[in-house]
């Protein structure tokens, strides 16, 4: 793998995981919202993650036939968490139903709190991949001069 290749792996993580840390973000915020421009509650949210080729020409596919498994990451959509919603008993609510329960979002705070962290850490295991590409490629230099 070359020096760029590393660069462009690394970036297409830290890309990902910056779209993942939004996307938990509007959920932790959208946690009680009992009304969405869909009607109903707040759906939770996923990004859905594809592994990409890591090539942006054809010329580069046919001049580096070692980096073929070499594969970045893309978010290709976003979709909406098919759970049902939680329904609480709170018949004073503005949304309450005849039987007094209201549809809340499916958020799940403390699960939306671990899935942050698990993105933190993989944007910061990004940023060190980074990193070191970057001081090896400094380290090549130099032995160069």
């Amino acid at each position: 793998m070359d020096f760029f290749s590393s660069m462009r792996v690394s970036a297409s993580g830290l890309e990902a995981q910056n779209k993942r840390m939004g996307t938990i973000s509007s959920n932790i915020a959208n946690a009680e919202t009992t009304r969405s421009p869909q009607g109903g509650p707040y759906k939770r949210k996923d990004p859905l993650m594809t592994a990409t080729t890591d090539r942006e020409s054809f010329g580069e596919i046919l001049q580096n036939k070692l980096d073929e498994n070499v594969q970045g990451v893309i978010v290709e959509d976003i979709i909406e968490d098919q759970r049902p919603p939680r329904m609480v008993y709170n018949p004073s609510h503005v949304d309450a139903n005849a039987d007094g329960y209201v549809a809340m979002p499916n958020v799940n705070v403390v699960e939306e709190m671990a899935n942050m962290i698990s993105a933190q850490r993989s944007y910061e295991a990004n940023v060190t991949a980074l990193n070191a590409a970057k001081s090896m490629a400094q380290k090549a230099l130099e032995i160069g001069r």
